[in-house]
């Protein structure tokens, strides 16, 4: 079984390594045209028998929380859900208005993980996938299922 920890001094080396294996570049992630230095964010960890087994990270602005990355390495236990009700308890503990993300047009499985979470479809950046190449080139042109990575879709959970 998993347990949560937040990410600390004594965990970051182990948290980065595992979002340097799944994300590539720690140093730039790209949403709604910010950049992301995902090396300093906090968040959490899933571990179980001393491996990290999920992740997710996120940033606090503006009395919101928008989740950057979110990560489960063991599907159907629970893990990303349980990473995910993590920070949306921690929005309510700061007082946050809501938990927001984005995810992509390709990553039909996340929106469809989101929704039933009791997340909203709040909002679609047209092209937003094609203007961050330009601070990021090396994001795929073509992600899940064959199809191509050209828009942002961003979700909400109001708090």
């Amino acid at each position: 079984m998993y347990h949560i920890e937040a990410i600390n001094k004594q965990n970051r080396a182990k948290a980065l390594e595992v979002l340097q294996e799944e994300w590539g570049d720690t140093t730039l992630l790209v949403s709604r045209n910010q950049e992301h230095d995902i090396r300093k964010l906090p968040g959490f960890i899933a571990i179980e028998d001393h491996k990290v087994v999920g992740i997710v990270t996120y940033k606090l602005e503006n009395n919101e929380i928008e989740i950057i990355t979110l990560n489960a390495f063991k599907d159907n236990e629970g893990i990303g859900t349980s990473l995910l009700e993590t920070v949306i308890d921690r929005g309510k503990e700061l007082g946050c208005n809501r938990v927001w993300l984005i995810t992509t047009n390709d990553n039909v499985n996340a929106m469809r993980f989101y929704q039933l979470k009791g997340f909203n479809m709040v909002a679609f950046h047209e092209d937003a996938i094609n203007k961050a190449r330009k601070l990021k080139p090396e994001i795929p042109e073509q992600g899940y299922y064959g199809i191509k990575v050209e828009h942002e879709i961003e979700f909400e959970y109001t708090l």
